[in-house]
């Protein structure tokens, strides 16, 4: 994943960005624009509206969306439906947030639980406009699945937090558990969902569980 430049993305910004009219009540978004010039964004605005009983991302530039009410702590289990509707000509990450906190903000914080078209997964931990750490590095598994002839793919991702370790999950399958330390000591706060650039993304189901 390439570095990038967060900015934040205020109410009448987000107004001009993606349309108040289309945007679910109450969710928010911060584009993460590339600064890239071997893996420059799309051309046009990030689009996020509900769709379908769930919610559809069009992204030319990588963006988090969030709602407040979605916080959790202790134990939860956070899970989404997400389908690959348009893959990008590389692979490019897209999943859930977990753990954020001023989200909006210079101090945002935040883990992501995310896949790829190529049939790979990781965990990476944001800190600050442009700190990102891994938590797990980018690790093909067979639980992943991959677009079919027609370019797309639905998974089942879930995080679920319990006692002392996280647990992360695709498709039923545990693909990784982890003590709740180091950058997961911090698993309390907003939920969301991420996607990076040149994607279309449809997030069905997307649900926390206390």
């Amino acid at each position: 994943m390439t570095r990038r430049i967060f900015s934040t993305v205020s109410a009448v910004a987000i107004a001009s960005l993606i349309g108040i009219a289309q945007s679910p009540t109450g969710w928010m978004v911060r584009a993460d624009r590339s600064t890239s010039a071997t893996d420059p964004d799309g051309a046009g605005a990030i689009k996020f509206m509900s769709m379908d009983g769930g919610f559809h991302a069009v992204n030319p530039q990588a963006a988090v969306f969030w709602n407040a009410a979605n916080s959790a702590s202790g134990d939860y289990t956070l899970k989404g439906t997400v389908t690959l509707v348009k893959p990008s000509g590389h692979a490019n990450y897209y999943g859930l947030v977990f753990g954020g906190s001023d989200l909006g903000g210079s101090d945002q914080t935040y883990l992501y639980f995310v896949i790829a078209q190529n049939g790979s997964w990781l965990v990476k931990q944001r800190t600050g406009n442009s700190a990102t750490e891994n938590v797990v590095a980018k690790t093909p598994n067979d639980a992943v699945k991959t677009p079919d002839a027609s370019g797309q793919s639905t998974n089942v991702l879930e995080v679920r937090v319990s006692g002392e370790k996280v647990d992360f999950v695709i498709n039923g399958t545990v693909v990784h558990s982890a003590p709740k330390a180091g950058p997961l000591a911090k698993t309390d706060g907003i939920a969301g969902i991420r996607v990076n650039h040149q994607l279309e993304v449809m997030v069905k189901d997307f649900a926390l569980s206390r």
